[in-house]
């Protein structure tokens, strides 16, 4: 109940990320049962979107459609995820976990710097909707100061629909046709059926094994898990401890599997309601031996000179579904393990900062632009520069790709042994990766291996990404091995993890990347 709880409370915290009209992906292991499932409340595309919707009249991506638009919005997955959760594996009523919400919501929470500043940097896109500009900024116009109280009345009573009547408080009644009226007011897609049809789903989460330890994430519509598993399969290839953390050639190494799997999701990942993911295929331990063979250790590789790896037609693996039968960096993720051995890792987006910016008016929360996540044209990158096919092309009531990346870590016995995840957009995947080779590779504890300069490649555009602290001999070793490498002025992902100790003992540790948050023991 506890991932249930936190959920709710981030919509009224966190609005930037947090969320009841985004999505997101939750992987859950019952230690009872001894079983480990991922649940898929990511948002579908409306009934009435097409795949050209996004398209000018000269063929070109509309980025301001896809981004900004009230078309760019998906139907709601989280507030069906949270109840189905709460309904299937909570112990507490829908109402005990979700009261502590209500009244963050009502009486209102003291707003700290992060927020104070996030919503002011923010002011120009929210304000140019009147519903978001009443919610988050005073009837004056000023911005909410550190230390001042913010009350979402709006808000608080949407939660109180959802607390009384469950999935229907939202997905019909008086919530669900706020949403249909300010979607038709705005020309948005979103209908009434659309949002009675929603559907969590339960799926088998994607495993592999790494040095003996088990590692089970989110499967597709996320391409996390698949990446997450092949990465870590052509890295087994070689001793990294021996290479030494973040030195010129672990990062090469590390660079060079990034930019092969990241090539592979461009053409080969998409919903697997209406794609033939080849998940075995690109899991395979022998495709990473080929992967691997292809890599040289002292020279790096141009993306121009990579290509999709396992020489199928992307196009052979649509399938005939009809209509379904069957990522900014402001995502969030947290992680909960209880006393008994129960473990949830859970990350949720509205995809950019705040969504498109679209409140519903009467509501107090915000609307997902997570349609910019499909490839709108094939070939044109999203907001996050990274490129996709006929594989993830808009249809109705299909679910868009992502990168979200929660996951959970076992070790030979079959005991949780790590919980992890992070925010992130595209960096979201090599941000989980580096987390579990801190740990698993490099033995550190968890407050280490959160904090320690990371990297990110994603095959285009073609840069070597890295963070501060890395050091300048060693960017210095990797640019004359032809690596295009880049500082950022922003932080790569943002993990909140919890690793159970050598004695037993259970420790979390937030990213010190992000302000605000933190570990809360039982």
């Amino acid at each position: 109940y506890a991932a249930v709880a936190t959920g709710f409370a981030l919509a009224v915290t966190l609005p930037r990320a947090g969320n009841l009209a985004g999505g997101g992906f939750m992987v859950i292991h019952l230690a009872g049962g001894k079983k480990t499932i991922a649940l898929d409340y990511r948002e579908m595309a409306p009934m009435a979107s097409e795949r050209s919707m996004f398209l000018d009249k000269k063929g070109d991506a509309d980025k301001q459609l896809s981004r900004y638009s009230a078309l760019s919005s998906g139907v709601p997955g989280t507030v069906a995820g949270l109840v189905h959760a709460q309904a299937n594996y909570g112990t507490l009523t829908l109402k005990e976990v979700i009261q502590p919400a209500i009244m963050l919501a009502r009486d209102g929470f003291p707003v700290n710097v992060d927020l104070s500043n996030s919503l002011a940097s923010r002011f120009e896109r929210l304000s140019k909707n009147s519903a978001s500009k009443s919610y988050f900024f005073k009837e004056n116009g000023e911005f909410y100061q550190p230390g001042e109280f913010f009350v979402q009345t709006h808000l608080a009573n949407t939660l109180e629909r959802i607390s009384k009547d469950g999935v229907s408080g939202f997905y019909e009644g008086h919530t669900a046709q706020l949403i249909v009226d300010e979607m038709r007011r705005l020309g948005g897609l979103i209908s009434e059926d659309d949002l009675k049809n929603y559907r969590v789903v339960t799926r088998e989460p994607v495993c592999g094994i790494f040095h003996k330890n088990t590692i089970c994430a989110m499967p597709p519509p996320s391409s996390g898990g698949v990446h997450l598993i092949q990465m870590l399969n052509i890295l087994e290839g070689w001793d990294l401890k021996s290479l030494g953390h973040n030195s010129a050639a672990y990062i090469h190494r590390l660079t060079e599997v990034m930019r092969r799997a990241y090539a592979d999701r461009s053409a080969y990942l998409g919903d697997p309601d209406f794609y033939s993911v080849p998940i075995d295929q690109i899991v395979h331990k022998e495709y990473a031996d080929s992967l691997r063979s292809g890599i040289s250790l002292v020279k790096a590789t141009a993306s121009t000179d990579i290509q999709p790896g396992l020489g199928i037609d992307p196009e052979t693996l649509i399938l005939n579904s009809g209509h379904g039968d069957k990522e900014s960096s402001e995502t969030t993720h947290f992680s909960t393990w209880d006393r008994w051995g129960n473990v949830v890792s859970n990350t949720t987006t509205l995809n950019f900062s705040y969504g498109n910016g679209i409140s519903i008016p009467g509501a107090g929360f915000l609307m997902n632009n997570e349609m910019d996540d499909f490839s709108a044209k094939p070939g044109t990158p999203n907001a996050f520069g990274l490129l996709g096919g006929a594989a993830n092309a808009v249809e109705p009531y299909k679910r868009p790709l992502s990168s979200m990346t929660p996951a959970i870590v076992f070790d030979e016995k079959g005991l949780p042994l790590l919980v992890t995840g992070s925010p992130g957009g595209s960096t979201i995947i090599t941000t989980v990766l580096q987390t579990i080779l801190n740990v698993l590779v490099f033995e550190m504890g968890i407050a280490e291996a959160s904090s320690v300069p990371r990297i990110h490649h994603q095959w285009f555009p073609d840069k070597l990404l890295f963070e501060s602290g890395v050091s300048p001999d060693t960017l210095s070793i990797l640019s004359d091995m032809g690596h295009d490498i880049s500082d950022v002025d922003y932080v790569i992902g943002a993990t909140q993890s919890i690793q159970r100790g050598s004695n037993g003992t259970i420790l979390g540790a937030p990213d010190p990347r992000r302000p605000g948050a933190g570990a809360v023991p039982q």
